[in-house]
């Protein structure tokens, strides 16, 4: 059985806007490239989806470590929430109904860790108890605006690892309590 995770970058007052944190430190992208790999899926909603489509095509000016990202994000099942996309692109699923049906049948079908990424689509999986780890990776950085980790309510947590990356971040993580 597949375990759910929601994770992404934060600044310290609480916001998600990864275009503000600057591009990450070499040791950081070695492990989110390490990440993406061993994941068993992608969830994303409409707007993270689009904006992760940046890695469907290659780019003369991307580095060996970019080429490496690309690759795992494109070998990945993504499943794409949304009710106003008409299609995805490749090794994606579009999903327009039955987000927790969908969602309970990948637990239950994949094995490994299969990532939710955005934080409205996370907080609707929250609401409906399928979230199984918060992953917070925290930058030192306060942006005063955007959108919040947590789209809704916090839900009751337990801290269960931290772990600094790269020279800046700290991965906190949660289960719920």
């Amino acid at each position: 059985m597949a375990k759910l995770v929601y994770a992404l970058n934060q600044s310290l007052d609480g916001y998600v806007d990864h275009m503000e944190f600057g591009p990450p430190d070499p040791a950081l992208f070695r492990h989110f490239i390490d990440d993406m790999r061993g994941l068993a899926g992608c969830v994303y909603g409409r707007r993270m989806y689009q904006e992760m489509r940046y890695w469907d095509e290659d780019r003369s000016e991307w580095n060996d470590e970019q080429r490496a990202y690309a690759a795992a994000w494109r070998s990945r099942p993504k499943w794409v929430v949304s009710r106003s996309l008409n299609a995805v692109g490749p090794n994606a699923t579009l999903v327009t109904d039955d987000l927790e049906g969908t969602i309970r049948r990948l637990k239950t079908q994949l094995h490994g860790e299969i990532e939710v990424a955005g934080p409205e689509l996370a907080g609707s999986l929250t609401d409906l108890g399928l979230v199984d780890e918060y992953r917070l990776y925290l930058h030192p950085v306060v942006l005063g605006r955007g959108k919040p980790f947590f789209a809704g309510a916090r839900p009751p947590l337990r801290l269960v690892a931290s772990d600094r990356i790269g020279r800046d971040v700290i991965r906190l993580t949660y289960v719920p309590a």
